[in-house]
């Protein structure tokens, strides 16, 4: 059976992978203007690469790549809801945003482009490695400043396939969601509020494809969620453990969230189905690796393991299937 089936993306080979963003499009003119910024970062920069781990799924009603050149993100910030549009020109980013939340994120804008990011610091190991690397020079690690963002995303992914957990975020966004504000693309929303969240009935989640555990998790979440936002100002060590006194949320999940949250270029995730067979077939042509296997091949990257395993996942280098793809459940249909 082996070779049979051709390989597919998985979760993770889409977060590790790469958001195609236009390139030779004609710039688009806001029909209102919003606040703006550019920043100039001081190497090779590739939106696709530093931002793509933030989208979820193609449908993701808060992430959009337009014909343009143009990346629009939607955010909850502390200041309130805001979108913010970004593209790159001659090396030159400019950000250009909207609404109660455009001036922090306008402020962010150089930390969400990687510029807290050091990617010289980074030593290739192996050669697979070092050849991805080298083809990839744009890759930096965003870091958003936001956790709730990044968390009730992960908690929706826990042990599911990428379909069902994509199709949930869709579905709550659209319908709890509000409108992006300005000169948004359509149907681009800005993720529900901690209270909005709290207030779903439990109908919905099924109707969403959620099981009791997961939203369970998301609940306990934003009923603390001023606590966990303030895991923004740890080192990335401590947010994950301040995450994980929240039951139902584990080192995956942590894992996921300070990837984006901290722009953490050491937090591996520990417990996928994928990464370690991934990393193990990759590095020693191990596809059977566990994750004490691939923490040991990783150890070289001491510092750097996070960057180190999006390499490998940007290289495509991933085991053949063996098994039929995991068929897609949705709870919502019983």
């Amino acid at each position: 059976m082996a070779g049979r089936f051709a390989p597919r993306p998985t979760r993770t080979t889409v977060r590790g992978g790469h958001v195609v963003v236009p390139g030779g499009g004609v710039p688009r003119q806001a029909p209102v203007a919003g606040r703006t910024r550019t920043w100039t970062p001081s190497g090779p920069l590739d939106l696709g690469l530093v931002l793509g781990p933030l989208r979820r799924g193609p449908g993701d009603p808060t992430f959009r790549a337009t014909p343009d050149g143009a990346v629009w993100r939607t955010s909850r910030t502390p200041a309130g809801p805001g979108i913010l549009r970004v593209v790159l020109r001659a090396g030159v980013a400019r950000g250009e945003a909207w609404g109660p939340g455009a001036e922090w994120l306008l402020h962010q804008l150089p930390e969400l482009l990687g510029a807290s990011d050091d990617p010289d610091a980074f030593e290739p190991r192996h050669r697979l490695v070092a050849h991805t690397r080298h083809r990839r020079p744009g890759l930096r690690l965003t870091r958003t400043g936001l956790v709730l963002e990044s968390l009730i995303p992960s908690v929706l992914e826990q042990k599911v396939t990428t379909d069902e957990a994509y199709r949930a975020w869709r579905l709550l966004v659209r319908k709890y969601g509000e409108p992006a504000p300005g000169p948004a693309p359509d149907r681009m929303y800005v993720m529900p509020a901690p209270r909005t969240w709290a207030l779903i009935p439990s109908w919905e989640w099924h109707r969403a494809g959620v099981d009791n555990k997961r939203a369970s998790t998301i609940l306990r979440a934003v009923r603390v969620a001023a606590r966990l936002e303030e895991a923004v100002g740890l080192d990335p060590v401590r947010a994950q453990a301040r995450l994980e006194v929240v039951s139902g949320i584990g080192p995956w999940t942590s894992a996921e969230v300070v990837q984006r949250s901290h722009g953490a270029a050491d937090s591996v995730t520990v417990g996928d189905l994928h990464l370690p067979g991934i990393v193990g077939y990759a590095l020693a042509g191990d596809r059977d690796a566990d994750d004490a296997v691939m923490l040991s091949l990783l150890e070289p990257y001491a510092g750097q393991r996070h960057r180190a395993a999006r390499l490998i996942l940007l290289s495509g280098r991933t085991p053949p299937r063996r098994v039929p793809k995991m068929p897609r459940g949705d709870i919502g249909r019983l």
